[in-house]
């Protein structure tokens, strides 16, 4: 990530606020949207997602898993669109905390968020068949699941087959063909199905991606995206948990059933290729999906990369209590993606050297820069930090007026070579661009990070995409209202992970096929390489 001074990041926030009122400045809906949330209507991205206020009764929703991510939906959950009649958890400690909440902001529990009488209302279940098995009587019309991966598929599937619309956490599934089985449920069931990649639901990403499309960082040839944290000092791990007195008692044939070994295989789940995707699929595929979202939402090429246990479980390396870490996946990742170009075509032998090379890193020894994404453009550098802030710097070289980490810009419309595009100038001073209408320069600090819009909207679409949720046997297109992330969207976040797991896996680079994104065909990476699905 970039090395910037405190006075250079500010400029590339005030770049980025300044640009997004420039190039917006003719779109209504934009405008409009930024001068709500600067005045702090943190509800009004609506508009821009397309989707308004609920009419009608609110969508009667159970939330089946209630941990770390659950929780944090749980705090998100927007009332007016949502009515949570019923949680469900294995784990009596993580049902006890739905409830409790961590005693923080970003987890407070339900009684915090909705008062004490109304969370008393909400029903309690030991897992997601016995919530089934009270769903008429709940009335129930829609479930929210935040499980352990390997679960999302088994779990949505008898939900659908229960006529429940979906949300589940990403990844989307453990495998691919369990994506596709997924997809094919809720297309032969007519109901939805989303997943939750919040980026799709970011005002702060989805502004960028409107800068980017309409060309303002020009030709983008290099996307680095990165994950670090260091759990070698002072030694901890927010992944290796102790198991809850609670839980030590859960019955061996309800973790059977989801192909538990234990329960510590249960608590820790992220830890082992049975239960978990390992690094790429817990944090570098929201990062894929950013870079998608950035180029387009294209399917990469290829993929590669190196991938090793290099610190747990090593003497001499790791400290001795971390010599027996029994933990089964990677420790460090290093992965790079090959998109297409604007110009690539596979069948001519110089457009198919027209690529975009996105590279991703996570380790778990040195979180020296913040997590993010930085898309280098030929005329300009944006730089997403830690899902809350965007910076921008125009790109200084031979025949431009100025530019790089120190120079503010403002955004003139249309360009010398009669491309009529927005482009960057820049000039030199201490005094920031005139930001006013979208509440200066730290106008995204009031911005969700996406949790709350993805769950209102597939309220939403609850209420007024059907009754027919799969027109022409598609998911309704994003570009009209549709889900942002619908199982389609979401399934191809899934291919470019588990592909990237097992390129690691097989130390190949391995080119991704047509036919593993078609939702309609057996194709998958897992059969192609020999893995068992």
């Amino acid at each position: 990530m970039p090395v910037v001074s405190p006075e250079q990041e500010q400029i590339g926030k005030d770049n980025f606020s300044g640009a997004v009122h420039s190039v917006n400045s003719g779109d209504l809906s934009r405008r409009d949207v930024l001068k709500a949330i600067a005045a702090g209507g943190v509800g009004t991205s609506a508009a821009l997602f397309g989707y308004g206020a609920l009419k009608g009764e609110r969508v009667k929703v159970a939330f089946i898993g209630t941990g770390d991510e659950g929780n944090i939906l749980l705090n998100e959950h927007p009332p007016e669109y949502m009515e949570i009649v019923a949680i469900a958890d294995l784990r009596p400690s993580n049902r006890e905390r739905a409830f409790k909440g961590d005693g923080n902001d970003v987890r407070r529990g339900l009684v915090k968020k909705l008062g004490a009488k109304e969370a008393a209302k909400i029903k309690t279940y030991g897992s997601h068949k016995e919530l089934l098995e009270h769903k008429d009587e709940l009335g129930l019309e829609a479930v929210v699941i935040a499980t352990p991966l390997v679960t999302h598929a088994p779990i949505s599937i008898d939900c659908m087959n229960a006529g429940l619309h979906v949300l589940t956490e990403k990844l989307m599934a453990r495998t691919v063909p369990q994506c596709k089985e997924m997809i094919r449920k809720a297309r032969d069931k007519n109901l939805l199905l989303a997943v939750g990649h919040q980026r799709h639901y970011s005002v702060l990403y989805d502004n960028a991606n409107n800068l980017i499309q309409n060309g303002l960082l020009g030709d983008i040839r290099h996307i680095r995206a990165q994950w670090h944290r260091n759990n070698s000092f002072p030694h901890s791990d927010s992944w290796q948990k102790g198991i809850p007195r609670p839980d030590q008692k859960i019955p061996a044939k309800d973790l059977e059933q989801f192909g538990f070994n234990d329960v510590n295989q249960l608590v820790n789940w992220r830890l082992y290729e049975q239960t978990g995707g390992g690094l790429m699929a817990e944090l570098g595929s929201h990062q894929m999906d950013a870079a998608s979202i950035f180029l387009g939402k294209v399917h990469p090429i290829a993929v590669s990369g190196f991938g090793g246990k290099n610190f747990y479980g090593i003497p001499n390396v790791g400290p001795k209590d971390k010599w027996d870490d029994d933990r089964e996946i990677d420790d460090q990742i290093f992965v790079t993606f090959e998109f297409p170009g604007a110009q690539y075509d596979a069948t001519d032998e110089v457009k198919k050297r027209d690529k975009c090379i996105v590279t991703y890193s996570s380790i778990n020894t040195n979180k020296f820069e913040p997590y993010g994404e930085l898309v280098y453009g030929t005329r300009g550098t944006m730089f997403m930090k830690t899902e809350k802030e965007a910076m921008l710097w125009k790109e200084d070289g031979r025949g431009s007026q100025g530019g790089g980490p120190d120079q503010r810009l403002w955004v003139i419309s249309g360009s010398e070579g009669g491309e009529g595009g927005p482009v960057m100038e820049a000039y030199e001073t201490t005094s920031g661009p005139k930001v006013a209408d979208t509440g200066g320069a730290d106008w995204a600090s009031n911005v969700s990070r996406g949790y709350r819009e993805e769950m209102e909207h597939f309220c939403y679409a609850i209420r007024n995409q059907g009754p027919n949720y799969w027109p022409d046997g598609k998911p309704m297109d994003p570009e009209k209202g549709g889900l942002r992330c619908n199982g389609v969207v979401a399934m191809a976040d899934a291919i470019m992970a588990l592909t990237a797991n097992l390129a690691m896996d097989l130390q190949t680079r391995i080119e991704f096929k047509p036919e593993w994104f078609d939702p309609d065909s057996d194709a998958a990476p897992e059969l192609e390489h020999g893995v068992k699905a």
